[in-house]
């Protein structure tokens, strides 16, 4: 791996504690993805990435701020790429994952707030993360209301623009999100100094829609009821690292990735035995590097075969429409797509249990994991019609509550082993 410590000096990192958190991710990582056996060869390009996670990406966004680019980092799925890169800006996912940022987090916020939430703060106050030192404006959104006082510390050391979700999904709610979505494009016209036109816009949906049908054909080849081609903890990291990846070269990765898979269930060649019990898991988003409750599960007897969660099928269900030919068309074709998000943010909210019943039958799942990180009273709350749902059905179901620290792991593994024999 490349030296890459005077880069991190030169954005003002606190390189000495960095390395406290590089010691230990390639340990984690060991033990997490290097110990499975028969993983896919095209999961080779995902290793190196996260072999150095903190300097080939940022190395790439510096180069382009030194051509005049802006950098924008996001912590949510509703905020339309689309724009940015209409631009000529890049888009970086900002959500922290790893209890390392927590106490860092904890010297502003209450510690009862949600640890994504914490990770996220800590993160930038503690000068641990390279992508949140680069990032020239932060794009929030109104989902959660730990994210939204968050913001108000965070945009007193980075410029923070917050875009206004609705809470509800009437038709005037779908207007006023395209409203939002126009305002949000004349500011970031304003901060890039670059015009976003009808061409500059679709050229840009397009390139999104190409990755999400990318990550589409990964999770398709994870539907094959007889075969499992991929380990749920190689297909989380997949979606986890395309929230920071050039958008093109994501798509090439994840197609060349799903071409592999697709012939693994030609030839029946499974990373799990035949008969392994098939888990999909639902419930708040696991931002890189929060990989504990797979690597759980995935060693308890079980496989997870999908995620309905925003680092999962959220992120990359329903298409943008192509070719419109008014700013204003493609605004509220984007508003449309974005708010087909089922966030527990809304209420009423039946879409995303139908969609749990939806992906539960597609995935041929044996059972779901509703899991919620500590303290997110959205999706805590939602959990009671997600399981009552799932009963009725006749999916068994089994609640979690975690966090990012690793003192549960042992319990969890016994409530999930045991969750697992339930099903044989």
């Amino acid at each position: 791996m490349a030296d890459r410590r005077e880069m991190w000096k030169a954005l003002g990192m606190d390189v000495d504690t960095h390395d406290g958190l590089c010691a230990a991710l390639p340990v984690a990582f060991g033990d997490v993805y290097l110990s499975q056996k028969n993983r896919p060869e095209g999961m080779a390009f995902w290793d190196f990435v996260v072999s150095d996670i903190h300097g080939i990406r940022p190395a790439e966004l510096l180069e382009a701020q030194k051509e005049g680019r802006k950098v924008f980092g996001t912590f949510c799925v509703f905020v339309p790429d689309e724009v940015v890169v209409a631009a000529n800006g890049i888009v970086t996912g900002l959500c922290g994952g790893s209890q390392f940022w927590v106490p860092d987090g904890e010297k502003v916020l209450p510690k009862s707030t949600c640890p994504l939430v914490k990770a996220s703060v800590g993160a930038r106050l503690g000068r641990t993360c390279p992508f949140f030192r680069i990032a020239d404006m932060y794009v929030g959104e109104t989902t959660c209301d730990g994210k939204k006082k968050a913001y108000e510390i965070l945009g007193e050391d980075v410029p923070m623009y917050i875009m206004d979700l609705p809470q509800m999904k009437r038709e005037c709610d779908i207007l006023k999100w395209k409203d939002e979505i126009a305002a949000f494009a004349k500011k970031v016209e304003e901060f890039t100094g670059n015009t976003i036109t009808p061409e500059k816009l679709d050229e840009a949906i397009r390139l999104i829609n190409n990755k999400r049908k990318a990550l589409a054909r990964v999770f398709e080849a994870r539907k094959n009821p007889d075969n499992i081609p991929i380990s749920g903890t190689d297909a989380l990291l997949v979606t986890q690292i395309a929230f920071f990846d050039d958008p093109a070269r994501c798509a090439e990765m994840c197609n060349k990735l799903a071409d592999e898979l697709e012939e693994r269930n030609r030839q029946g060649v499974s990373v799990f035995e035949k008969g392994t019990k098939r888990i999909m898991i639902t419930g708040t988003p696991m931002a890189i590097p929060n990989w504990k409750l797979h690597h759980i599960v995935e060693t308890s007897g079980a496989a997870v075969v999908c995620e309905e969660m925003c680092t999962g099928t959220r992120y990359f269900e329903n298409l943008v429409e192509e070719g419109l030919p008014t700013l204003d068309e493609q605004f509220m074709a984007l508003s449309k797509r974005y708010m087909k998000n089922n966030c527990a943010c809304f209420t009423p909210n039946p879409g995303r249990v139908e969609d749990i019943l939806r992906l539960a039958k597609e995935y041929h799942v044996d059972g779901v994991i509703d899991v919620n990180l500590k303290f997110c009273c959205l999706y805590d709350t939602e959990g009671y019609s997600v399981e009552r749902a799932l009963r009725e059905a006749g999916i068994p179901v089994l609640g979690i509550e975690t966090d990012y620290d690793d003192g549960d792991s042992e319990q969890l593994r016994t409530r999930i082993g045991a969750f697992v024999e339930m099903l044989g």
